[in-house]
Order: structure tokens, then C-alpha cells, then sequence
């Protein structure tokens, strides 16, 4: 997938696949600092994974695929990062004047035990009014299809929040893959920017090293969460905080 950097642009891919991919957004010294930080939260997930007597927890499974979520609690600098300038100028041109982080975590795919994760969609985890928030798939390490980079069903993201169910690997959508499925292959400090309603998968990592990526998401201020039978308001000031309001990037203080 190419390179799209106008807002013009990225509105028409946005329209038509549901995604695009945008190179260099960050620094080499940016992304250094991102995977010093989020590495030592990894291997605490991973020795937790590894005391396991069968080396998963729930979908994270040792040698294959592990999940460090709500890292802003933990680090400034990561704190920082998902109030970048870059993020900020994405939601100005996908959400709107005033937008907020959802989520992030990091995700490491390792080549011990390769595994493919299945088609989903974000709001599928999580269903989320309204449905389409904004998921930024950043590549701490170059994602490509022999380590497990993305892959999108283009316009997929105009069906809605599909049907999914649990599967060991995790929630799925789609059955078999599409016709026109698309590889996202995305160097080291490239963002894959997609709805949450975009189906996508990833593939197993293939080669001798760690595929790492960190994803970030951001909602529409005001939007709600499904809690049983409530809608949560999704505005935590802690870990959802605002990184535009109205229509000018805030940085994390």
C-alpha cells in the first residue's frame, strides 16, 4: 500500500479501503526511545506467560504473540508519545476538534511458535459508540508478510460492527479471506492507520526476530463503551486524555 501523506488523500483512502499507510511519520530517535520504554513491560508480560503452566493468558501465548496494554499509566514517555503532533493531525482529519485516546498497547509477535491472528475488527473486542474510532497501528520494527504485518479487507469497514466469535487466537469475523485482501507492509516508524470497523489479520512471524508494533487508538470525545447493560463514557483522565480539542493538538502535561 502506498505512502499517503495529504489530508485530501487520506480521506479518499479512508473512504474507499478503510486504511492507509503512512510512512515515516516518526523519528528513528522517536521509535528508539518508544521500544526503550515499552520493553522491560514486555518481558514482564513474558514472564508471566512463561510461569503459566501452559504459556497463555487468554490470547497472549508464549513464543508466539503477547499484549502490554495501558502503558500510559506507566510511562511518560510513552504518555507523550500518543499525544504526538502526528496523532493529533490524524484525528484532526478522520475525527474532528476534539478527540481523545481509547487505547494502546504493545503487541510483540515472536518466531518461536508462529501463529496467525484472525480477521476481526477492533470494534468487535470492545463495541464502542460510535462505532468508528481510529486505530494506529505503529511499526516499532519493519512489519512485513514474512514477520506478521497487517492485512486489511479494503471497504470492509463500511458492513459495521460484524458478527464475531472467540476463537483460540482470538475473536473472528470473516471465515475465509477476501478476494482483495491487502498486505500492509510497514517500515520501522510507519503508522497503518484503519477504522475499527476495517476487518484485518496478521500473519505469523516467519523470521528470526521480533516483529514489534504499538498500537494506539483514538475516539471521538464523547463516545461510549457497552458495560453489560450501561455505556460507559469513555474519558478516563488518566489514560484517555484529550490530544485535540477544539481542533488544536494538546500535549500531555
Amino acid at each position: 500500500m502506498r505512502d499517503v501523506r495529504s489530508g485530501a488523500e487520506q480521506a479518499r483512502a479512508w473512504s474507499a479501503d478503510g486504511g492507509f499507510l503512512l510512512e515515516n511519520a516518526f523519528t528513528r530517535g522517536e521509535i528508539a526511545d518508544v521500544i526503550a520504554a515499552i520493553d522491560p513491560f514486555d518481558a514482564e508480560v513474558a514472564a508471566l506467560l512463561e510461569r503459566r503452566a501452559d504459556g497463555k493468558l487468554f490470547i497472549a501465548e508464549k513464543g508466539n504473540i503477547s499484549f502490554a496494554p495501558n502503558l500510559v499509566l506507566r510511562s511518560a514517555v510513552l504518555a507523550r508519545f500518543c499525544a504526538h503532533r502526528v496523532f493529533a493531525e490524524l484525528c484532526h482529519d478522520l475525527i474532528g476538534p476534539n478527540a481523545r485516546l481509547y487505547w494502546e498497547q504493545a503487541v510483540y509477535k515472536r518466531p518461536e511458535k508462529p501463529g496467525a491472528f484472525p480477521w476481526h475488527q477492533d470494534n468487535g473486542y470492545r463495541y464502542v459508540e460510535p462505532q468508528q474510532y481510529r486505530t494506529c497501528w505503529v511499526a516499532l520494527t519493519d512489519a512485513t508478510r514474512d514477520n506478521g504485518c497487517p492485512w486489511i479487507a479494503p471497504g470492509g469497514h463500511t458492513r459495521g460492527t460484524l458478527e464475531h466469535w472467540m476463537t483460540p487466537a482470538g475473536w473472528q469475523c470473516l471465515r475465509d479471506d477476501p478476494t482483495d485482501l491487502r498486505a500492509i507492509e510497514a517500515p520501522a516508524g510507519s503508522i497503518v492507520v484503519f477504522s475499527s470497523l476495517t476487518p484485518h489479520r496478521t500473519g505469523p512471524n516467519l523470521s528470526r526476530g521480533v516483529r514489534k508494533s504499538y498500537i494506539v487508538q483514538f475516539a471521538p470525545a464523547g463516545a461510549r463503551a457497552v458495560d453489560g447493560e450501561a455505556l460507559v463514557p469513555q474519558d478516563d483522565p488518566q489514560r484517555q486524555y484529550f490530544v485535540l480539542r477544539d481542533g488544536q493538538p494538546v500535549p500531555y502535561a
